[in-house]
């Protein structure tokens, strides 16, 4: 479990055998590598991966076809050139932003971007070629002011269309500058994840396909803990 607070960068370089190792840059060395262990889970711009060797610069990771798959993580031509990382979280850790489970959902890429005064105003949406496993996987839990991962990072999100098929976020210089957000190109693909609470609420009222299949009133809430 993580909270989509990210506490550095790194690089990713590819190993024989489905293997990564992740360098990691000067300021996350400190946050990541101080109490990380053999067997820790670890957040590499979204993704849930296990530490199984460390080293004085970083640590290395086996990745599963399905992730590779699932994720951008074998795709490093359309993907930023750092990856964000984040430790897990420990009891009594801040949550600083949301629940976050390193499952990606989805990946989007960045079609729009945009400076104002207060912050950094970007939009994503499916590529062409995976338009079918966003709409599945990820459509439905947009919710506009609702959480939102983008390559691990928490947001909210700012708007989004009413069949989920796009949304926009904005992002504070803080954040912009501390993550691989300032990285990405038009084009480029993130992970992304929706929010848990709002894939658990979709179970209970057994959703299927794009449309709920009951409605949501405060007595049914009521019923099930939620008032």
């Amino acid at each position: 479990m993580f909270t989509g607070i990210i506490q550095g960068l790194g690089q990713i370089t590819a190993l024989p055998g489905d293997r990564l190792k992740i360098s990691l840059c000067p300021g996350a060395l400190g946050p990541i590598l101080s109490d990380l262990a053999i067997g820790d889970s670890i957040a590499v711009d979204g993704v849930c991966l296990t530490a199984e060797e460390i080293e004085t610069d970083g640590f290395m990771a086996t990745v599963s076809p399905e992730t590779l798959a699932r994720s951008t993580l074998g795709k490093a031509a359309v993907s930023a050139t750092y990856v964000n990382l984040e430790s897990s979280l420990r009891v009594g850790g801040k949550v600083g932003g949301h629940f976050v489970t390193g499952h990606v959902d989805g990946i989007g890429a960045l079609t729009h971007r945009r400076q104002t005064d207060q912050a950094w105003e970007l939009a994503f949406a499916p590529p062409a070629e995976l338009i079918d496993p966003w709409r599945k996987f990820l459509g439905r839990f947009l919710v506009s002011k609702g959480s939102i991962t983008v390559n691990g990072i928490s947001l909210t999100i700012a708007d989004c269309d009413p069949l989920g098929d796009w949304f926009t976020v904005a992002v504070i210089p803080h954040t912009y500058g501390e993550t691989n957000l300032q990285y990405l190109e038009l084009g480029s693909w993130v992970n992304l994840e929706g929010d848990v609470l709002a894939k658990y609420v979709a179970r209970l009222l057994n959703q299927s396909g794009d449309h709920a299949s009951s409605e949501i009133s405060l007595d049914f809430l009521a019923e099930n803990g939620y008032v």
